[in-house]
């Protein structure tokens, strides 16, 4: 990891003045470099940011939350003929929507977006050994796609599914570049791609702007692509800089090295709170709340973690409503459930965990947990209640947050050591291949109305069979929580649906697969001659509309 001082020495490098940089460059700063570069593999917020300027999925939600085309044509409908449900061969229902290629998309080196590219995407994200974070989408989820011409597809789903229209997974692949690197060896793939080996390669591209630097750990640039077919973007470069020491990033963006401070990925609330009052007047500084889930993954390997008594003694043991108080200045509310109340499908009802040092001590003596020495439980074997904690190391408020839950759970005799990473790290290996022992730190972003399956359905388990694909790290297991997932997708009719959600939500806060801690309010940084930036409070970041940034007149 570069210093602050290594990296303010680069920023220098790279931009002449703050005065050049407001009119021909922007500068944005972030706390995590991204894993690696390929769209469908290892998910990652910096990565998500980042690429979301250098492409565009078909489908994607816009700031209002409502479901928009971005590389199609328009939304597929019922109403339209473009939705059809059918009956397959086997007699079971499922639908067909078609979709349509904006007939102006070209990749960078000038070839044609084509079905052509739809059919290997497919491919690719089906084969069992392709390491895809969302493989069930492409392997059980669609069951044929036919190609009617080089622009328009229709895609056959196994189910009837209540969101047919909406594919913002399916993150299209440049066939012409990668079909000989996937076909060599796939299970190779994830490191032969020229995503990793190629970076900067133009035909790997295709939106407003293009990726022409990486130096890894440490910044990437971005420039105008020449054949991108929308609205032409206003800057000549977009530096994207990797600062993982908040402090740093902080200093950075007060010295004029650094232009603004994404919500999505950047400088923790309460550090923002305190740069306001202090620096307010030389920014435009906003909070936006929204589906961010910051809770503790919980490795449900571990024996200790394994019984829910203790996990849910973990949850009663810590103050999450003084410490939102009074590290967040009470923006960031406690999280009771995965689902956010902002989101339409949240159902209140559920078993909530409230701050109770007494049942918590109960919770662990049933446990097993019962004779303490030293402060510290032990069970009957002697063997002491010890776990890990890890988060994205450099980040100040995650950091303190480790050491307030840290004493919390001291007091009811819980013995936590803290072990961080730098953040490529933990969402690299750490996490995707399940290396954390105990318990990591970090949030969950979401869509509007996401059904949690990817990490919450046992199939989603990441092991080395499936070339460690799917986001359900914890290793949660429920056949009764599998089946509402998998009955979520199909059934559409109002009090049904409603009913299901309810009782996801019931489920989750029974078993505790993860302990909630808060939902996030991202602060943004924005200099005053910056217009055009909306965040959007979920998972789809900003910079899919960065074309309509661009410096006040």
């Amino acid at each position: 990891m570069r210093t602050g001082i290594a990296a303010l020495t680069l920023a220098a490098a790279l931009i002449s003045t703050p005065a050049l940089a407001a009119k021909d460059e922007l500068v944005i700063g972030m706390t995590q470099f991204p894993s690696n570069w390929h769209p469908s593999m290892e998910a990652m917020m910096a990565k998500s940011y980042v690429l979301s300027m250098a492409r565009r999925p078909f489908t994607a939600y816009d700031p209002d939350w409502r479901l928009t085309c971005l590389l199609c044509t328009e939304l597929p409908a019922l109403d339209k003929g473009t939705a059809e449900v059918e009956t397959r061969a086997d007699g079971k229902k499922g639908i067909k929507v078609t979709y349509t290629i904006n007939p102006k998309a070209t990749w960078g080196d000038g070839t044609p977006v084509t079905t052509e590219d739809v059919l290997f995407t497919w491919a690719v994200g089906k084969h069992p050994q392709s390491g895809y974070s969302n493989f069930d989408l492409f392997a059980r989820d669609i069951v044929a796609i036919d190609a009617k011409d080089e622009r328009t597809f229709t895609i056959h789903r196994d189910k009837a599914v209540c969101s047919y229209a909406e594919i913002n997974d399916f993150e299209i692949l440049p066939a012409h570049l990668e079909r000989a690197v996937f076909e060599a060896d796939p299970a190779t793939y994830r490191n032969r791609s020229k995503y990793e080996t190629d970076t900067t390669n133009p035909g790997l591209w295709f939106g407003p702007y293009r990726i022409a630097q990486v130096e890894p750990g440490s910044h990437v640039v971005l420039e105008p692509n020449p054949t991108w077919w929308g609205a032409k973007p206003a800057f000549k470069r977009v530096i994207v800089k990797s600062i993982e020491n908040t402090a740093a990033l902080e200093a950075n963006l007060l010295a004029g090295q650094v232009d603004m401070v994404p919500g999505e990925t950047g400088l923790p609330l309460d550090q923002v709170l305190a740069f306001e009052k202090r620096h307010g007047s030389r920014y435009n500084v906003f909070y936006k709340p929204g589906l961010f889930f910051e809770h503790v993954e919980l490795n449900l390997d571990n024996p200790a973690l394994a019984d829910v008594r203790v996990r849910r003694a973990l949850l009663h043991a810590i103050d999450r409503e003084a410490i939102s108080k009074q590290l967040y200045d009470g923006r960031q509310p406690v999280a009771h459930n995965e689902i956010s109340p902002l989101d339409r499908v949240h159902a209140p009802g559920y078993p909530t965990y409230a701050f109770d040092p007494a049942l918590a001590a109960k919770l662990l003596d049933e446990a097993g947990w019962s004779e303490r020495r030293a402060g510290v439980r032990h069970n009957a074997k002697g063997e002491r209640l010890s776990l890990e904690i890890m988060t994205t190391a450099g980040n100040r408020s995650r950091e303190v947050l480790q050491q307030v839950l840290q004493a919390q759970w001291r007091q009811a005799g819980i013995e936590v050591r803290i072990v961080n990473e730098p953040a490529r790290v933990l969402f690299g290996d750490t996490l995707e291949k399940r290396r954390f022992k105990s318990m990591a730190l970090f949030a969950w972003i979401s869509a509007p109305e996401n059904i949690p399956r990817t990490i919450l359905h046992s199939s989603m388990i990441p092991t080395e069979a499936n070339n460690w694909a799917g986001q359900n790290y914890t290793g949660y297991r429920n056949p009764e929580m599998d089946k509402v997932l998998e009955d979520l997708e199909h059934v559409c009719e109002p009090d049904a649906n409603r009913a299901l959600w309810a009782k996801l939500q019931t489920l989750y806060a029974q078993d505790l697969p993860n302990l909630p801690l808060f939902f996030r309010a991202d602060p943004f940084i924005l200099p005053p001659w910056l217009e055009g930036v909306v965040p959007t409070g979920h998972l789809d970041s900003s910079t899919l509309w960065i074309e309509t940034w661009k410096a006040k007149e």
